[in-house]
């Protein structure tokens, strides 16, 4: 008779002797486990399933708080080691193999789409497209400003534009099958394509009515309404227009007197850029080609040649163009993954240009004359959608002290690829004071909020408000890298955090009885 055998234990408890308790969730983990559950359950009906992408730890959910508690237990379920059953299925949070080539991490897929963006949008130039050749500016004033001026524009976009647009669709697909529709990621890249193939549909339309319309689609309007749901971009700017007119910038201050010359003032940037930027070789140089004053590149700034610039004309260039342009098109260009971040598709022009000015105000460089020429813009294009022609908004400029020349280029900004004759501005030039008050916005509720480290992240490359959230939790994955180059007021937020609360608090004081005393003080 065979000895007796003691019963063995089955393998399950084996193998939970080794278990661990699977690690706190990190948001997007949340949306993974619950397609592990949909594996464990429906094997043959994934395998039929498209290819999704590859987890990615540390990825955050759709309200980037972490999971739930109900996300976690459903996690439970399926992620310790005796659910897993290497015999009859695949583990349950890999995905199934690609149908050809090496499996491809969802960084690796998404920098390979960063990248397509990136070339796709390399030969598209759109102020090299809508500029006027320094003749029209001549013939126009030969004719006493009587006339329309003549434009034509280049019929030769550098690319072929059907070709570009089909480009472009192209990503959009490819993305949206590789990373998803709900990918949060994917959704700022795709959106950064769409709008790429907007802008090429809108620079084949210049001096036609729909170039206004995808003007509108990409860059606003004054009437747009801001997150209030009730004031307007030009009720803002009407308010704005009474406050600055009444502040006579002869009676705060010495007049600035323009003796810098072009070159003079490249050198002295120069020298400024290289101790701000260090390694990082940002070239200022004079250049002829340009319409502007300034401009600022990938690298670079330029100075229109022939140009003269006051002292506070130095500084306001040392922070609008190279410690938020320069630097966020730097920042952007270090990103090892999310590399759309080097370039600004038109959805980021409001931050964009908002952030510089705000730091011009914020550092003591603006002044009243320089915040009402942005304002103006607003009223300029506004007046522009409601019919005024070009020879309407250059008149308004002279009545509102411009020079001549000032008329002409503040004119022009408006008009260029519009309708001269009114009724399809380029609304691009409403972006600046909208993005002035929503930076101001986003700033003091981050601080509020004590989300005060989001506020850097405006700074990351080229982005969107609604952006910063979504690039800021995936900085501990290594999809985003931190900004290296921050406007001096960021790298401490102590200094900006106390400016907040005191503006708030002077502005509620300044309708009591105190301020009221005062002006009584003063009319004696």
């Amino acid at each position: 008779m065979p000895p007796k055998q003691e019963p063995r234990e089955k393998e399950p408890r084996e193998v939970a002797a080794f278990a661990v308790p699977p690690p706190p969730l990190v948001p997007a983990e949340a949306e993974e486990g619950r397609e592990a559950k949909d594996v464990a359950e429906e094997p043959s009906k994934e395998r039929e399933r498209p290819p999704e992408r590859p987890s990615s730890p540390g990825k955050r959910n759709g309200n980037g708080n972490g999971s739930t508690k109900g996300q976690v237990a459903e996690h439970a379920a399926t992620a310790p080691l005796e659910s897993l059953s290497l015999r009859d299925e695949p583990i349950p949070s890999v995905p199934p193999p690609p149908a050809a080539g090496p499996w491809r991490s969802y960084k690796e897929i998404l920098a390979k789409l960063s990248q397509r963006v990136l070339e796709a949008q390399r030969p598209i130039r759109i102020l090299q497209a809508l500029r006027w050749e320094s003749a029209v500016e001549e013939q126009f004033l030969r004719g006493k400003q009587r006339d329309l001026p003549k434009v034509t524009y280049a019929s030769d976009l550098g690319f072929d534009a059907d070709a570009k647009t089909a480009e472009l669709e192209e990503i959009l697909r490819d993305a949206e099958r590789e990373l998803g529709k709900n990918d949060r990621l994917g959704h700022i890249l795709r959106q950064t394509a769409a709008e790429y193939r907007d802008v090429v549909r809108m620079l084949k339309a210049r001096g036609k009515k729909d170039f206004y319309k995808l003007s509108r689609v990409l860059y606003g309007s004054p009437k747009d309404k801001l997150p209030d749901g009730q004031t307007s971009v030009r009720d803002m700017g009407i308010v704005l227009y009474d406050v600055l007119t009444a502040i006579g910038g002869e009676k705060l201050g010495p007049p600035e007197r323009r003796e810098i010359t072009a070159e003079m003032a490249a050198m002295e940037l120069n020298a400024r850029f290289d101790r701000f930027f260090g390694s990082a070789a940002i070239r200022v140089q004079v250049d002829d080609s340009i319409l502007a004053d300034a401009a600022a590149g990938s690298d670079y700034v330029k100075i229109r040649s022939g140009a003269t610039f006051s002292t506070r004309d130095i500084d306001i260039l040392e922070a609008h163009e190279g410690w938020v342009h320069v630097a966020t098109n730097l920042n952007g260009q270090a990103q090892p993954v999310a590399r759309w971040l080097g370039k600004g598709p038109p959805r980021t022009t409001a931050v964009q240009e908002g952030l510089a000015a705000l730091v011009e105000i914020f550092t003591f460089r603006s002044s009243p004359r320089r915040a009402k020429k942005l304002n103006d813009r607003i009223l300029a294009v506004d007046k522009a959608e409601d019919g005024a022609s070009f020879l309407d908004v250059f008149e308004w400029y002279r009545t509102e002290g411009y020079e001549e020349d000032e008329c002409f280029q503040n004119a022009r900004r408006v008009f260029r690829g519009g309708l001269l004759e009114g009724g399809g501005p380029f609304t691009k030039d409403a972006c600046y004071c909208k993005g002035i008050v929503l930076n101001y916005a986003f700033m003091r509720a981050a601080i509020q909020q004590d989300k005060a480290a989001l506020i850097p992240f405006l700074f990351v490359g080229k982005v969107a408000h609604e952006d910063v959230p979504v690039l800021y939790a995936h900085v501990t994955d290594g999809i985003v890298k931190p900004p290296p180059y921050l406007p001096p007021l960021f790298d401490d937020m102590n200094g900006l955090a106390i400016w907040m609360c005191y503006s708030s608090f002077f502005s509620r004081l300044g309708a009591t009885a105190i301020a009221e005393h005062y002006s009584k003080v003063m009319a004696l």
